[in-house]
């Protein structure tokens, strides 16, 4: 009764914990050699925070991250448009985290590794499956020297491996290279000074020039900022051939924000202090109608990779995975088991792909630019606060984040 899983990342780490937390034996996977903390800042949602702490987590998320305080809304003109409350003082039962997404990797995988022994295998891709009716026995490649490492066999296999999963590529020959909607990202990580609460997520202009910063840590009397500065560009630029990792250029993206000088934050400052900055293509993979085939069923980003609008693209790895644990532990290391868990996830996590191309809850900044393009006076003369509690509000039910919801559930599986 082994589950084999593909990928350790944030998905497969936590179905990782989750099978050892119910009892279930499995084996990971992961193609590159040595784990490193790579990335850069992500926020964890309380739905997704709390099944971190129902897995003894809480201490080492408090040690990574900073407990998010409020989400604040910005015109181009540095006026405010929207603010709320996050986490525990928007009345949730569990917090909101900025986190560095590297960071929170190596949480998982040390909590692997000092929970579950040596079941982590680096240096070993996935490349390929057969099935039975008995079990499912898996292809182990070295991705760099393309040598076979032989092959490995359980119960079921659970495709966590990414955005480029080569396993959802095999299901999906067709589908070709992930979807663009026309906008590039570029990320950097600034040490600067605390602005607003010093724990606040802020979103700063509109869709074709949106400028995202929040704090991952403190650093004395100031902070680490993540930011993302955010331009659309041609149909005919060509994104499908930069490095995901590609160092960004200033000269392409800071005129742009030149003239954003606020009395709560410098953006022009904040984009040049940063050590390093990387250029990204904001993608996303259209929604599937299917995810589990027999014994094999795909997890997180592998399954719904989406715009990282809303801040939801982890959190809902956390919630696959936690899902299909328990459907594991109730269901058995079953086909039985991979159904019960796509058919309760695949059709919310489709609708919050689809709201995430809309610009999701970021869609606020482009309705105030279209009233008005020049700035205002008084934000309930362009967007009443009744609207925009709504808006708000709407997003929330799409992602599951709906707070008197969430509270009063009962948890997934439970604590450690």
């Amino acid at each position: 009764m082994t589950v084999l899983i593909a990928g350790a990342g944030i998905a497969g780490l936590t179905i990782g914990l989750s099978l050892h937390q119910v009892g279930i034996p499995f084996r990971i996977f992961e193609a590159v050699r040595q784990i490193r903390p790579l990335g850069v800042g992500i926020n964890l949602q309380p739905h997704a925070v709390r099944e971190l702490f129902d897995l003894g987590l809480e201490q080492g998320l408090d040690t990574v991250g900073l407990r998010t305080e409020e989400v604040a809304y910005f015109s181009s003109h540095g006026q405010l448009i929207w603010r709320e409350p996050r986490g525990m003082l928007a009345g949730y039962h569990w917090p909101q985290f900025s986190v560095h997404r590297g960071g929170l990797q190596m949480l998982l995988y040390d909590a692997v590794r000092q929970r579950c022994g040596d079941v982590i295998e680096t240096g070993h891709a996935v490349t390929g499956w057969t099935q039975t009716d008995d079990g499912v026995t898996i292809t182990l490649t070295d991705r760099k020297t393309g040598q076979g490492l032989g092959t490995a066999t359980g119960d079921v296999l659970v495709a966590a491996d990414g955005i480029n999963s080569n396993l959802r590529a095999k299901l999906c020959p067709d589908e070709g290279p992930a979807h663009w909607g026309g906008t590039m990202m570029w990320r950097g990580v600034t040490r600067g000074p605390r602005f607003l609460t010093g724990r606040s997520v802020t979103m700063t202009g509109r869709k074709d020039v949106k400028f995202v910063a929040y704090p991952i840590a403190d650093d004395g009397d100031g902070s680490v900022i993540n930011w993302i500065a955010d331009l659309t560009m041609p149909p005919d630029y060509d994104w499908a051939k930069q490095d995901w990792n590609r160092a960004g250029v200033l000269d392409d993206f800071l005129p742009a924000f030149a003239d954003w000088r606020f009395d709560w934050l410098d953006i022009p400052q904040i984009i040049r202090g940063a050590d390093q900055i990387y250029e990204y293509p904001m993608v996303d993979r259209n929604p599937l109608d299917q995810w589990t085939h027999g014994r094999m069923t795909l997890l997180g980003d592998a399954a719904h990779a989406m715009y990282p609008i809303g801040s939801n693209g982890a959190s809902q790895a956390i919630l696959d995975a936690r899902i299909l644990a328990r459907d594991m532990r109730d269901h058995g290391v079953t086909t039985g088991a991979l159904q019960a868990y796509e058919a309760e996830r695949r059709p919310k996590v489709k609708a919050l792909v689809l709201a995430n191309r809309g610009d999701g809850p970021d869609k606020i900044l482009d309705i105030v630019h279209d009233r008005a393009p020049d700035g205002f006076e008084d934000i309930e003369q362009i967007m009443p606060l009744a609207e925009r509690q709504a808006f708000a509000d709407g997003y929330k039910q799409v992602a599951g984040m709906d707070i008197n919801a969430l509270n009063e559930r009962d948890p997934l599986i439970g604590a450690e």
